[in-house]
């Protein structure tokens, strides 16, 4: 791989941290606001879209951590 084509991987992964870390701020956020929920309101359906989101944020922080080894791994 030539040096222009391995900067460019180098930005699109500090790119990718970047969104990595601020969905990651999101969803400690929500995370926050899901265990101050108050009792009477856990297993509401709002609880459980507030989980849902969660979760899926969390599968999605694990596909950027894939697609970053990936990329670091094409760029050696």
């Amino acid at each position: 791989m030539n040096k222009q084509r391995r900067k460019a991987l180098n930005e699109l992964l500090e790119s990718i941290q970047i969104l990595h870390d601020d969905l990651e701020a999101i969803m400690d956020e929500e995370q926050d606001a899901l265990d101050n929920m108050p009792e009477n309101l856990q297993g509401s359906e709002r609880y459980e879209a507030m989980e849902d989101a969660v979760n899926s944020m969390d599968e999605a922080l694990s596909s950027l951590d894939e697609a970053m080894e990936s990329i670091e791994s094409a760029a050696e």
